[in-house]
C-alpha cells in the first residue's frame, strides 16, 4: 500500500502518512474528512512504521465531499500550534489536532479556552517541540573529520526528543553555509555541502566522531568565559539538561567550574564586577526586575518601566526605542502618538497588534523637566547597552521568527552596533537565535515630517511593514 492510499474499513477511515511530520499532508486530509463529516473516532493516523493491521482489509480512497466549496474553519492560532504539534513524538499527535480541528468548526473561538484539557494538552506539545528545537539549535558540537578526498567536514551527534530534524535543518544552513556539515540523529539525517541539502536515514552514535583537536580550545575558551556570578545550578540544569552533556566536550568542566564559582564569585565582587543577577526566565519576572533596574541615569528619573506587551509566543516582536510621555504614565508601549501611527501601519498592512509582541530598546522614559513639560531625550549608546539585558531576555522567551526593530536606537540594541536605516531596511538580517531582524524607521520620525519628505517616508513606511507582512506568510507555510 503506498502512502497516497488510503483504507476504508466499514465507517473507519485509515489515512497513511508519508512522513512522520508532513503536516501539509495531514492538512489536506483533514480538511478533506471534515467536508465529508467523518468524527473523529472514525478515522485513523498511522505515520511510517506505524500499526494500521487492524484496518488493513479493503483498498478503497476517501470519500469525495459532496461540497469541496464548504469552508473549514481554523483559527490563527491552531494553525500555528498544529504546525509544531505535526512535529511531536506523541503517536497521538494527528488524530488529537483532528478532534480539536472537529471541534472547531461549531466554536472556531475554542482554542482560546485556557480551561480545555485538549486546548493545554496541544499546547503543552507545541512548547515541547519548540522546546526541543531550541535545544537542538544550543546543544549540537561539530568535531571535524576528513572525507576521502581530505577535504574538511564536520560532524554532529543530537538526540532530539521529537521529529524536528527536517525542520531546523533550514537554520544551521543558514548559520554554517560555508560549512561542509552533517548532523546525525536516531530520527533521521541531514547533510549540507555548501549548495545542496540532503536527508538521509536514522544513524547510531558510534557513526559520529568522538572527539577533535579543536576540543581543548573550545574548553579553554568556555572556561574562561564561565561566570560564577550568574550561576543557578537548577536554572542550568532546566536549561542544560544532563541528558545533552555527553555530546559536549565543555559540559566535562562543569563539576569543577561550579565547585571552584563561590570562590570566583566572591573575588569578583570584591573588584566591583558583579552586575546582574541571573536573567528572568519568564515575562512576568523581568516585569518585576526592570522596575527596580538601576544601571543607568535614566532609571534614576521620575519614571516607571515600562514592559512589553504581547503574546508569549508571537512570531513578529516590534522593538521601539523608548517609552514616551504617555507610555510612562500608562505604564503601556506605544499608546501615544507615535504608537497610533504604528497601529494604523500595522492595519494597512494587515498585521493584528494583538498577535505581535511590543516592546522598547530602552525600557525607561529618558526626558529633561521644561517647567511642567517633560521633553524627550535619545539615550545614549551605553545606555541602549546596558538595557540589551532585558530586551534579550525578552526575545529568548517569546522567540520570534521576525523582529522589526523602529529607527536606529532600535536597531542599534539588536545588533550592537549603529547602522543607517536607509542601507539596511527592506533586507532580512540573520540574529544569532535563528530569527530575522528587519529594520525600518520610528513611528515618530514620520510624525515630524511634513509635504514630500512625509509622503515618502510613509510609503516606506508601509513598504516595509508590508514586506515583514509577506515574510511571516511565507515562514508560517
Amino acid at each position: 500500500m503506498t502512502a497516497l492510499q488510503h483504507v476504508k474499513l466499514g465507517t473507519y477511515y485509515v489515512v497513511h502518512l508519508p512522513e512522520p511530520d508532513d503536516f501539509a499532508f495531514w492538512r489536506e486530509r483533514a480538511r478533506l474528512l471534515i467536508q465529508c463529516d467523518v468524527p473523529p473516532d472514525r478515522v485513523a493516523w498511522v505515520e511510517p512504521g506505524g500499526n494500521g493491521s487492524l484496518f488493513s482489509h479493503g483498498d478503497k480512497r476517501l470519500p469525495l465531499p459532496e461540497d469541496d466549496t464548504r469552508i473549514i474553519r481554523a483559527s490563527k492560532r491552531f494553525l500555528s500550534i498544529a504546525r509544531n504539534v505535526a512535529h511531536h513524538s506523541d503517536p497521538e499527535r494527528f488524530s488529537l489536532l483532528y478532534a480539536m480541528l472537529w471541534r472547531l468548526q461549531p466554536s472556531p473561538r475554542l482554542m482560546e479556552d485556557k480551561a480545555d484539557p485538549q486546548v493545554r494538552r496541544l499546547e503543552d506539545m507545541d512548547k515541547a517541540v519548540r522546546r526541543d528545537a531550541h535545544k537542538m539549535h544550543a546543544f549540537v558540537r561539530f568535531r571535524m573529520v576528513e572525507d576521502e578526498e581530505g577535504n574538511e567536514h564536520y560532524v554532529a551527534w543530537f538526540e532530539p526528543d521529537h521529529h524536528i530534524v527536517r525542520r531546523e535543518a533550514g537554520f544551521f544552513v543558514r548559520r554554517f553555509a560555508n560549512m561542509h556539515w552533517s548532523i546525525l540523529t536516531p530520527k533521521g539525517c541531514i547533510h549540507w555541502d555548501g549548495e545542496t541539502l540532503r536527508e538521509s536515514g536514522p544513524a547510531q552514535k558510534s557513526d559520529a566522531p568522538q572527539g577533535d583537536p579543536a576540543e581543548d580550545l573550545w574548553r579553554k575558551y568556555y572556561a574562561s568565559i564561565f561566570n560564577p556570578a550568574r550561576l543557578k545550578i537548577g536554572a542550568m540544569l532546566k536549561e542544560m539538561p544532563r541528558k545533552y552533556w555527553k555530546n559536549m566536550p565543555e559540559a566535562a568542566l562543569i563539576p569543577e567550574l561550579v565547585a571552584g564559582a563561590q570562590k570566583r564569585e566572591s573575588e569578583m565582587v570584591d573588584a566591583g564586577a558583579l552586575e546582574f543577577e541571573d536573567r528572568p526566565e519568564t515575562l512576568e519576572a523581568i516585569d518585576k526586575a526592570i522596575h527596580a533596574c538601576r544601571k543607568c541615569p535614566i532609571g534614576n528619573l521620575d519614571n516607571q518601566a515600562v514592559m512589553g506587551e504581547g503574546p508569549d509566543d508571537a512570531a513578529l516582536m516590534i522593538v521601539g526605542e523608548q517609552p514616551g510621555d504617555q507610555e510612562d504614565q500608562s505604564g503601556k508601549p506605544f499608546v501615544g502618538p507615535a504608537g497610533q501611527v504604528l497601529d494604523a501601519g500595522l492595519e494597512q498592512a494587515g498585521i493584528e497588534r494583538r498577535e505581535v509582541y511590543v516592546t522598547n530598546a530602552v525600557k525607561h522614559f529618558k526626558y529633561v523637566q521644561r517647567g511642567k513639560r517633560r521633553l524627550h531625550q535619545s539615550p545614549t549608546a551605553k545606555e541602549i547597552d546596558v538595557c540589551r539585558w532585558w530586551h534579550e531576555a525578552e526575545r529568548a522567551i517569546v522567540k520570534p521568527k521576525v523582529v522589526l526593530a523602529l529607527g536606529a536606537s532600535a536597531a542599534r540594541a539588536m545588533l550592537g552596533k549603529t547602522v543607517s536605516i536607509s542601507k539596511v531596511r527592506g533586507e532580512p538580517i540573520a540574529l544569532d537565535d535563528g530569527s530575522e531582524l528587519w529594520v525600518t524607521a520610528h513611528p515618530s520620525y514620520l510624525l515630524r515630517l511634513d509635504g514630500d519628505a512625509k509622503a515618502e517616508q510613509e510609503r516606506l513606511f508601509a513598504a516595509d511593514l508590508a514586506a515583514v507582512k509577506e515574510r511571516l506568510a511565507e515562514l508560517a507555510q
